[in-house]
């Protein structure tokens, strides 16, 4: 099975995806996101890992917006939460003062914000495609007095020092991954307990209470929300698309009748995934 991920190699979803250790799969790194998630849509991957949330940064709008727009042909089949540790790596030590550059990921340097600020504060801070590319760069430029936010994993990988570990702002950090694969690939029944993610719009969605009325389907069905989140439908301002995590399956009656009372008062609604929660 060939599994893609966000690379290159040492980023945080290879460690994630070596910590879930799926049987005899072959690791596929992709360079975004959006190309993990169009590798199953094309079939190139069998799977795919990819990050959806933060627990210090929310959602992953990348993977939010591959699902919802790019592709009907991707499903999640599942999820995996991976504590994110980050260090602070630089191809030969440095003393923090020397530091002129700081180059991550956005969502890294978001997560170490306050402590670039109040440790480094006088280095720029520069966006990666990964946090394993930023090692990359830091590692081929051994001159430059420029530091990565990434992995222990990408430091090892490229032969860089460690000048600083956990520099996280917040000491639990975690990230949620899901498993993706094609839309028709089928599911175990007997694993759980499940968890579904939909999005959803509508041709009501400027009349007053139109949301409301949408949530309470489930509420009045005993469906407990875990997340609500809206982003831009790309149609233009003030008009957005909706996503919503649930407890249970699509086949639970309370889930499946309030799906469809709420498909009744959408333009649009898709069920992303329904799968085993983490």
């Amino acid at each position: 099975m060939k599994i893609g991920y966000l690379g290159p190699p040492g980023t945080f979803s290879e460690e994630a995806l070596r910590a879930a250790q799926p049987d005899g799969a072959e690791p596929v790194p992709l360079p975004t996101v959006y190309d993990a998630v169009m590798a199953v849509h094309e079939g190139t991957v069998d799977r795919a890992l990819v990050p959806i949330e933060n627990s210090l940064e929310g959602s992953v709008n990348a993977t939010l917006d591959a699902l919802a727009v790019e592709t009907r042909a991707v499903a999640i089949v599942g999820e995996t939460v991976h504590p994110v540790r980050h260090c602070l790596i630089a191809a030969r030590h440095l003393e923090l003062a020397e530091i002129e550059t700081v180059v991550s990921h956005p969502q890294a340097n978001a997560q170490c914000a306050r402590f670039i600020r109040e440790r480094i504060g006088g280095a720029r801070v520069l966006a990666a495609a990964s946090t394993a590319e930023a090692v990359r760069v830091v590692a081929e430029e051994p001159g430059r007095p420029w530091a990565a936010l990434g992995t222990r994993l990408a430091a090892e990988l490229y032969g860089c020092e460690i000048l600083r570990g956990g520099v996280e702002d917040v000491a639990d950090n975690e990230t949620r991954f899901v498993w993706l694969a094609r839309a028709d690939a089928g599911q175990d029944p007997s694993a759980g307990p499940w968890k579904t993610s939909l999005v959803f719009w509508g041709v009501g969605a400027q009349e007053p209470g139109w949301l409301v009325r949408c949530l309470s389907e489930f509420a009045f069905r005993g469906v407990n929300l875990t997340l609500i989140e809206s982003r831009p439908r790309k149609a233009g301002l003030g008009h957005y698309m909706f996503f919503a995590d649930l407890e249970g399956g699509d086949t639970d009656e309370g889930v499946s009748g309030a799906i469809e009372a709420v498909r009744g008062q959408t333009e649009e609604l898709r069920v992303l995934g329904s799968y085993p929660a983490a």
